[in-house]
């Protein structure tokens, strides 16, 4: 399918034929029939893509500040091929998409197969969005004045911030596609309302519709012009609808607006705000966001958890609806807003013509009705690569930031054959695939498990899909190499080692427990095992507070940082002591949320030794993340954050440093390829794997009944 990405790197935007999207739970799959750009936010992506690296640094400096702070504690390496990663990662383009629906997820009742819907799903021949983020179209509006419902509910949100009432004054400022909606909404509910804009043409557009509009590029004075429209009153409100980084249109609100006036920012500008004029007119000042309540909330939108009507009476859908019904009855006037037109294949003019000094409004993307084929897998056109090993041909499940940061990297590095990569997203297996060479690019992870042309897998996706792409994986069978954890239910680990039982003879089964490959791991295991009898492990993680809506704090689908982080520590513990767990027990400091995130884990070894891993996720992450100390033999060693290994009580020992971090990835999939290559026994007991897993499970069941002290 066609789609319009942009590169974050450059600014550029190009129209690429990527894998049509996979459909999950709760999704809805929509043909796109058109789509409009908005001008103001896409411009402003566009722009600062373009920006030089420097520009776009002082334009975050919030970022900027979060990026060294990483930097003390991860090193500056690590963070640096971080931001250039994301940098280098295209995004897509568009949020107000019209189209059919042609296939639902599960636990989608509301709509059906036919029906057409506006959503915020991008300039794409095909987008999958979730249940809550569309909205039906009547049958009285065409599709291209649906398109202007998403734009329609940026504004409808303001003016619900705002709560005009009837025969109230309002000032838009910005006079752009969402300015021109807003302001004929205020007008449907009772306004007057006044429109500011420095574009002569937006002005008049503004008039036919009944507004009074004001030209700024004008050398009259704005102020003058609304107190005389106001009867020297001052106005009651102001929504600023414009995209600018002056604080021109902050400054002018306050000035226009009377005492304990109203100020909505619906756009972009500066936020310079002179104190002086909000105290003495004691005026009131919000940020309107996006569509409305709903938005950025994980469990309305990816979860489908909608609003209860009688709490929340407006979320972002129900905003749709309510924008859809104005167009219906012809209060809310989109015809005269298109500007241009361009079929999807020209996407790049359209967005030449937005760069250009060219008078555009709405610009309208077309899609093709009829010959548009669901495709989910395609060929990619990649330079001939010369394949050094060609005994093994791997395919990818996942192109998230560890799949495309660190497995993928390696495994092009090695020039092995690269047969499927595979995402939810036609976006990444397509980008990445180019990148690195792979054959194909996919949404369909079942093409994988059929198709003899790879042997080897690597699952790099969300944990609770780990278990069975694993077991369809080993019974296709391929080699499994799985970025932690294993899986996340003991039915799940039972239905695994079941399978494993099956094939292990033939094929390697291995968990991205990377750690014990660090190169200071190594050093320090060497002199681990050179003492008899018991010994003493603390690992300290300071993991930093994770929000509680990420998706790793979710049970059901991160499995929260035990099972997503802290099976890292248990492993490297099972591996330094060289010995089995006998006993293992949790304390939970908190659950402000449904998964833990600051614990202890306390572990009696069979050989006698002793462990005990703390979990903090209150602490500040300015501090190095890692840290470990053993205690044995009349010796101690600690390492420091993977980068810092010191020994006390060991004749000839000399401080081990490393210039960067390294905490073993590289090393840890060479090391599965190698055993592969030889046919060798995994570079993990399988067994080990198994246990850790058991006992994590364990914990997970204890951390549940667990009474917060």
């Amino acid at each position: 399918m066609h789609q319009i990405i942009q590169s974050i790197n450059n600014g550029s935007t190009s129209v690429v034929n990527i894998p049509s999207p996979a459909i999950a739970e709760g999704e809805v799959l929509i043909r796109t029939t058109c789509s409009l750009i908005s001008k103001g936010t896409e411009k402003m992506l566009i722009d600062f893509g373009k920006s030089n690296f420097v520009n776009k640094a002082i334009s975050q400096p919030e970022k900027v500040k979060e990026v060294m702070e990483k930097a003390k504690s991860q090193g500056f390496l690590n963070v640096y091929r971080s931001v250039i990663d994301k940098l280098d990662y295209p995004i897509p383009l568009g949020y107000c998409n019209v189209g059919i629906i042609i296939g639902l997820g599960k636990n989608v009742s509301n709509l059906q197969v036919g029906d057409r819907v506006v959503s915020n799903g991008p300039h794409a021949e095909f987008v999958v969005v979730p249940k809550n983020l569309c909205a039906l179209i009547p049958d009285q509006v065409s599709d291209e004045e649906a398109a202007f419902t998403v734009l329609g509910s940026i504004g409808l949100q303001g003016i619900r911030l705002a709560n005009p009432n009837l025969g109230e004054t309002f000032v838009v400022s910005g006079l752009g596609l969402i300015g021109l909606l807003t302001a004929q909404m205020l007008a449907i509910n009772g306004c007057v309302v006044l429109g500011l804009d420095p574009d002569r043409e937006r002005c008049n557009l503004a008039e036919s519709f009944g507004i009074k509009a004001f030209n700024l590029s004008k050398d009259t004075d704005p102020y003058q012009w609304c107190m005389s429209q106001s009867n020297g009153l001052g106005i009651d409100g102001v929504l600023i609808t414009a995209a600018t980084k002056s604080n021109e249109p902050v400054e002018l609100a306050a000035k226009v607006c009377r005492k304990r006036g109203r100020i909505i920012l619906v756009g972009v500008t500066g936020m310079e705000l002179s104190r002086d004029l909000f105290y003495k007119k004691e005026l009131t000042f919000q940020v309107s966001c996006s569509y409305g309540p709903g938005r950025y909330d994980s469990s309305y939108e990816e979860s489908g958890n909608d609003y209860p009507i009688g709490f929340v009476r407006w979320t972002e859908q129900r905003n749709f609806t309510a924008v859809l019904e104005k167009i219906k009855a012809s209060r809310l006037k989109t015809h005269n807003l298109i500007s241009h037109r361009f079929d999807i294949k020209e996407g790049e003019k359209a967005y030449e013509l937005m760069a250009a000094k060219v008078s555009s409004l709405g610009i309208l993307i077309t899609f093709p009705k009829d010959d548009t084929s669901y495709d989910r897998t395609i060929k990619l056109s990649n330079k001939k690569i010369n394949i050094l090993q060609d005994k093994i041909a791997i395919s990818v499940i996942g192109s998230g930031n560890y799949s495309r940061r660190f497995i993928i990297p390696v495994l092009a590095k090695e020039r092995l054959k690269l047969v499927h990569l595979c995402a939810n997203s036609g976006t990444g297996p397509f980008y990445i695939g180019q990148k690195y060479g792979f054959e194909y690019a996919t949404t369909d992870s079942e093409s994988i498990f059929k198709d003899k042309k790879s042997n080897t897998v690597f699952i790099a996706t969300r944990h609770n899909t780990h278990a069975s792409l694993v077991i369809k994986a080993l019974k296709s069978g391929k080699n499994v190499f799985v970025e932690k954890p294993l899986c996340l239910t003991r039915e799940e680990l039972n239905s695994i080692k079941s399978t494993y039982s099956e094939v292990y003879k033939k094929q390697l089964l291995m968990v991205g427990f990377n750690r014990r490959f660090s190169p200071l791991v190594s050093k320090l295991k060497s002199e681990l095992n050179k003492i008899t009898g018991p010994k003493s492990f603390i690992y300290l993680c300071n993991s930093g507070l994770i929000p509680k809506d990420h998706w790793t704090q979710k049970p059901n689908i991160g499995g929260g940082s035990l099972m997503g982080e802290a099976c890292h520590f248990l492993d490297l513990l099972r591996y330094l002591a060289n010995s089995s767990f006998e006993k293992i027990s949790i304390l939970s400091a908190n659950k402000d949320g449904p998964c833990i995130s600051t614990f202890t884990i306390q572990i009696l070894f069979c050989d006698g030794s002793i462990g005990t891993l703390h979990y903090f996720s209150n602490g500040n992450k300015n501090y190095p993340k890692e840290r470990i100390e053993v205690f044995g033999g009349n010796k101690i060693f600690k390492l420091d954050n993977f980068k810092k290994l010191e020994a006390w009580g060991v004749k000839n020992f000399k401080k081990k440093r490393l210039i960067f971090q390294d905490k073993g990835q590289k090393n840890c999939i060479i090391s599965f390829i190698e055993a592969i290559k030889s046919s060798s026994a995994p570079p993990i007991p399988v067994d080990e794997i198994f246990e850790i897993q058991s006992h994590l499970i364990e914990l997970e069941s204890q951390s549940r009944k667990f009474i917060p002290i």
